[in-house]
């Protein structure tokens, strides 16, 4: 069913679309790039095949619609596979950010989990070099969205506290972003998604245990603040 929404919003963007000459070019050049995908054999033909994408996206920025974003969507997931290297996972940071950039928060918000399923898992193995972009993209993106994330709220959490290691030099970035989440979210919702993180999975029960530890010892802390901290 889920797929089927997909596949009828993309045909309605396409027919909003449908009498103009030069966005027809803009759908075949999009799918005449994801064919690279389909021939790549080396980790090198993932980075060509993603820049002639990004340079598809650039070339037709006048158009705030991603035709094929369920191949799309697909092939960005699998180029941030923990096996390929760091410099495929930038390349595919940056064509998000210029998706992302192409269709706004509005666009955000209807595909966040077509476009999320990839990028919320790859901060716990993402090398030092990918992980201030990654970040950057949470922060002008997703947070942007307000509580349109609610929805996405597990996933996104659970992919952010592996980040909260002891000495990264990302830790207090992450749990600004993670303050900044609750705030401009739903406070009673964030925290239920923690406590709920910490049951589903124990490898972030420590960093989630910590972060609310943070809170609740934090001076000044309302009596409604202490409550929403139990979820």
């Amino acid at each position: 069913i889920f797929k089927k929404e997909l596949m009828d919003a993309q045909a309605d963007a396409d027919e909003d679309f449908a009498t103009e000459a030069k966005y027809k070019q803009y759908s075949h050049d999009v799918e005449k790039a994801l064919r690279n995908f389909e021939l790549s054999t080396e980790w090198p033909d993932l980075i060509s095949a993603l820049t002639r994408l990004n340079k598809v996206f650039l070339a037709y920025t006048q158009y705030p619609e991603v035709p094929h974003k369920l191949t799309v969507s697909k092939r960005l997931s699998q180029c941030l596979h923990p096996n390929l290297p760091s410099g495929v996972h930038l390349k595919v940071l940056d064509v998000y950010a210029s998706v992302f950039n192409r269709i706004g928060p509005r666009g955000l918000s209807g595909d966040l989990f077509l476009y999320s399923s990839g990028l919320f898992s790859v901060l716990g193995y993402a090398a030092m070099s990918v992980r201030p972009l990654l970040l950057e993209i949470y922060e002008k993106y997703y947070l942007a969205l307000g509580k349109g994330l609610v929805p996405a709220l597990h996933g996104l959490v659970l992919g952010l506290l592996p980040g909260l290691e002891d000495g990264s030099e990302y830790t207090d970035q992450i749990c600004k972003l993670l303050d900044r989440i609750c705030s401009q979210t739903d406070q009673r919702a964030f925290y239920q998604v923690l406590w709920q993180c910490m049951l589903d999975s124990s490898t972030v029960r420590l960093p989630a245990l910590t972060y609310l530890l943070s809170k609740i010892n934090r001076k000044g802390s309302s009596t409604e603040d202490q409550s929403s901290y139990l979820g």
